[in-house]
């Protein structure tokens, strides 16, 4: 029973100049989560037993984001069988549906108390750690992307974790159009650029929904780290130039480190603030918010 779209499998591979890959789709290459064995057993979900530190926060609020994971009261599972797994798994699928729904509901209510009402909306990208599986709840155009290192041919991959929704996918041009919406233009009513937000509350009634998708991938001891961006990032950058940008600032010596921060906290926090503006450089019009995740091995 398989209650995630797990990540597909990357084709061949096509290698930039600057020598980092990416990776398209293609088959399964994350097969169903395997029961524990039973000297395992009840540690299949353990309460803080993370892979990731805590992300450093950002010197500049319109740069980077940082922050700690935030998703740590998931229920141990009881024994070490496959159905304690699935159930584990249906209580984190439950709880990133409802986390979205609760997040839409409270906006539009804050948004329509306002005089006069916002009518702006939000994309988001959530990525929750649960030991050494990831479950990525993305809607709207935001991107995460994992940095994973190939031991075959020594390059750094950019693999995408998230699905973005454009009202010209075939799925969601029908689902707006059911609604009694239309697609002009590339956007909803010929306005929204995509198909699935939070808030918006004008375009609900058009089949924009706050419903994610929700995907599984298990990390690996050559996962590198995780950036997560809205698309003011990649309109002027593609991901495979976003991991490569991001590689060449973690091996930059010459980073100062503060009082209270290690040296690797540091290069985490200037990738973040270097990549943003370069962004802001190549001329992207949109906000554009940057966090990198370090993955510990």
């Amino acid at each position: 029973m398989d209650l995630f779209g797990d990540l597909p499998e990357p084709r061949p591979a096509s290698r930039t100049a600057a020598g980092i890959e990416i990776q398209t789709p293609g088959s399964l290459l994350f097969d169903d989560l395997p029961p524990s064995s039973s000297e395992e057993s009840g540690k299949e979900i353990q309460k803080g037993s993370f892979l990731f530190d805590d992300l450093p926060p950002a010197s500049s609020a319109d740069s980077g984001s940082g922050g700690s994971l935030l998703f740590d009261d998931l229920p141990p599972a009881s024994s070490g069988n496959s159905g304690e797994v699935i159930s584990v798994e249906k209580t984190v699928k439950r709880c990133l549906l409802d986390t979205f729904k609760h997040t839409d509901e409270e906006f539009l209510k804050q948004a329509s108390s306002q005089k006069p009402a916002w009518k702006d909306g939000s994309t988001a990208t959530c990525v929750l750690a649960v030991d050494n599986i990831l479950y990525i709840a993305n809607l709207g155009d935001s991107r995460a992307i994992l940095c994973r290192y190939n031991e075959e041919n020594q390059k750094h991959a950019a693999l995408s974790l998230s699905k973005e929704h454009n009202p010209t996918q075939y799925e969601e041009r029908m689902r707006i159009q059911k609604a009694g919406g239309n697609v002009r233009d590339g956007r909803v009513l010929g306005v929204l650029e995509v198909s699935r937000s939070i808030g918006d509350g004008q375009y609900k009634r058009c089949g924009v929904t706050s419903v994610p998708d929700i995907k599984r991938c298990q990390l690996t001891h050559n996962d590198r780290f995780i950036l997560l961006a809205c698309d003011g990032l990649f309109k002027v950058f593609t991901p495979e130039e976003a991991v490569n940008f991001i590689l060449s600032c973690l091996e930059d010596e010459k980073i100062q480190t503060r009082e209270g921060k290690s040296a690797a906290d540091a290069r985490y926090e200037a990738a973040c603030n270097r990549l943003a503006s370069k962004a802001v450089q190549r001329g992207s019009a949109d906000n554009v918010t940057v966090m990198v995740v370090r993955i510990e091995r």
